[in-house]
């Protein structure tokens, strides 16, 4: 344990003290968790992002969508509007945040919403979409006022909650007992092969009770793509030079990836949910301008290319070589069946006029 968290430990004590006696008063429902009729599925983490949420909660709106009607409900984080938004062709990252819209442009069919408070959010949409028969809540184990009835986990392979401390001498939200409330864990992350003897030194670090089951998941990068409003269309498979983009939490996954498809990787990383400004879209082309090399290309991830979409940010970039790689989760072969079918159940058995079955 270094230094610097030995110090902070006394006040990741506090915070995770505050976070327990929160979690305690709606255990004992003295502050009451709201239960609704149709499906909730919840997908969060411990730890202050960069698990993977948004892939995830793709992966369920691709499993579910052709059998349900679903939508997503988003707190929107650092969107600049106040209570129940629902996504439309006007709405952008100011109105709704960069993941609900992503949501929303991938997936044209769903109904993407982001409201601050949970359960106006779901009695709101349920109220609009009589025909909705499933709500998938992104980044919401914390929010404890919905109950939902299916709350999945997210841990990060490379920093698995197990090993991590609250904040702020780790990055986790609230103790690690907090684990319990989960139905699913999914390991994220992972590398694309999974021995058994890692599977199993998971599980025992892990220690899932009887009642969760534990699946594993690992990211698989596309082609280098074109952003759309980019008079730029990538035709090649490797690069000398890739300059690397990006106001996520975790680059590692993507930067591993990227070094196989050029000679030299470099980075100019913003922070997460980062909004872009002309300064900044100034320093990308000085940075780029930089590399001494005819070979070169601007990379940049799915995530952020929704928040470059402002007409004057994208004025500045029309021009640029620059591309995005769109990445999915994968599920291990082993998980994949019974994941895909647990979720598919329990839409199916819980979902409103499920008589019909």
């Amino acid at each position: 344990m270094n230094l610097l968290r030995l110090i902070l430990l006394p006040l990741a004590l506090l915070y995770g003290i505050i976070t327990f006696i929160r979690n305690k008063l709606f255990d004992w429902r003295i502050i009451p968790s709201k239960s609704f009729d149709l499906p909730v599925i919840s997908v969060g983490n411990l730890s202050v992002g960069g698990t993977g949420k948004t892939p995830h909660v793709e992966y369920l709106i691709n499993l579910i969508k052709n059998e349900f009607s679903v939508a997503t409900l988003s707190r929107g984080y650092k969107r600049k509007t106040k209570g129940f938004v629902l996504a439309d062709e006007q709405t952008g990252v100011n109105e709704m945040g960069d993941e609900p819209v992503q949501f929303y442009k991938k997936f044209p069919g769903i109904k993407v919403a982001v409201d601050e408070k949970r359960v106006r959010g779901i009695k709101t949409l349920i109220k609009k979409f009589s025909e909705l028969e499933a709500i998938i809540l992104d980044d919401a184990f914390q929010h404890r006022y919905v109950k939902p009835g299916l709350s999945i986990l997210l841990t990060d392979f490379h920093k698995l909650y197990v090993n991590d401390y609250p904040l702020p001498a780790g990055s986790l939200r609230e103790f690690r007992s907090g684990a319990k409330r989960a139905d699913i864990i999914i390991v994220t992350k992972t590398s694309n092969v999974l021995s058994p003897i890692t599977r199993r030194r998971l599980t025992g670090l892990i220690k899932p009770r009887d009642f969760q089951k534990l699946y594993f998941s690992y990211i698989k990068h596309g082609s280098f793509t074109a952003i759309q409003g980019v008079n730029f269309n990538p035709d090649k498979s490797k690069y000398n030079t890739i300059l690397l983009v990006a106001g996520i939490a975790n680059t590692y996954p993507l930067e591993r990836y990227l070094k196989k498809h050029c000679e030299e990787l470099e980075m100019l990383k913003f922070p997460d949910h980062h909004k872009y400004t002309l300064k900044d879209m100034e320093e990308i082309i000085e940075s780029f301008n930089n590399i001494f090399s005819k070979n070169k290309i601007i990379v940049t991830t799915e995530k952020d290319t929704v928040r470059l979409m402002d007409k004057d940010i994208l004025d500045t970039i029309k021009n640029l070589p620059i591309c995005y790689i769109p990445i999915k989760v994968v599920f291990h072969r082993e998980d994949r069946e019974e994941f895909n079918n647990q979720i598919l159940n329990y839409v199916k058995t819980n979902k409103r006029n499920n008589n019909i079955y």
